[in-house]
């Protein structure tokens, strides 16, 4: 990457204090890096991991905040976060929990075989859980606090769900980090934008660097911060993936810096 070098890592009141303000437990991070790699991974690692889970799940919550407002509604239920992510699909993450989940049973839409014949949802599932669906739950306390710090409160159908998009979202950032430091960098990675007929093509986005292709430096043995930043520029996109890379990368600085 071409972040600024992330410090040696310390100790101390500062940094407990910022640890102390994520939901996701960094302890609980690495569990979840553990279940798809056994490769190390650093505290910094760990609390980007943290935060970036934080601002996705935070954009999450607001937007479905927002629905059930316009309904006059002070908790969330599950039509609240189809309304969240149908008005933004750069919230449109941890899709595998959408197979398992009643909320978006409706919204999944037939499958058909080769043969035209319906495939069921079971079938769509897959013999093997995938490891963030089979860890969900795992997050509740720390999605309650998210609530909390929302003021909002939501029904346990939607924390159930909003259980499951971080389980496998972090899964999946987790999965991508750990492919960064096997492979030496990120190998495949570009944009979309639209064009109406006629029109020249717009300029470039990605000017920040923390964006754009980059080649690895240091050991291919420990997943660091640098690693998850890249990752999550293979998991979100838009406005969301700046702004979790902003806060994620402002985060590690200031802990490594106290």
């Amino acid at each position: 990457m071409t972040t600024q070098p992330l410090r040696t890592e310390r100790s101390g009141p500062q940094i407990a204090s910022v640890v102390t303000d994520l939901p996701f437990r960094p302890e609980l991070v690495k569990a979840v890096f553990r279940d798809v790699t056994s490769l190390p991974v650093s505290r910094l690692a760990a609390w980007a991991a943290a935060s970036v889970t934080r601002t996705v799940l935070t954009e999450i919550i607001d937007g479905a905040g927002r629905a059930a407002a316009e309904e006059a509604r002070k908790r969330l239920i599950p039509k609240d976060l189809i309304s969240a992510i149908d008005r933004n699909v750069e919230l449109e993450v941890g899709s595998a929990w959408y197979l398992h989940s009643p909320t978006f049973h409706g919204l999944m839409g037939e499958v058909r075989n080769a043969d035209g014949a319906l495939v069921s949802l079971r079938e769509r599932r897959g013999a093997r859980t995938p490891s963030g669906v089979a860890g969900a739950h795992r997050f509740e306390a720390g999605l309650r606090r998210l609530l909390r710090s929302r003021r909002v409160r939501a029904v346990p159908a939607m924390v159930r769900d909003l259980d499951g998009i971080a389980s496998v979202f972090l899964t999946d950032l987790a999965r991508d980090a750990a492919k960064v430091v096997r492979e030496g960098g990120v190998k495949q990675f570009g944009t979309v934008s639209l064009v109406m007929p006629g029109e020249p093509a717009p300029a470039p986005l990605l000017k920040n660097p923390l964006l754009t292709l980059s080649t690895r430096r240091g050991d291919r043995r420990t997943v660091g911060g640098d690693d998850v930043l890249a990752a999550v520029t293979m998991q979100l996109f838009g406005d969301l993936r700046q702004r979790a890379i902003t806060e994620a990368a402002e985060m590690t600085r200031t802990t490594s810096a106290n």
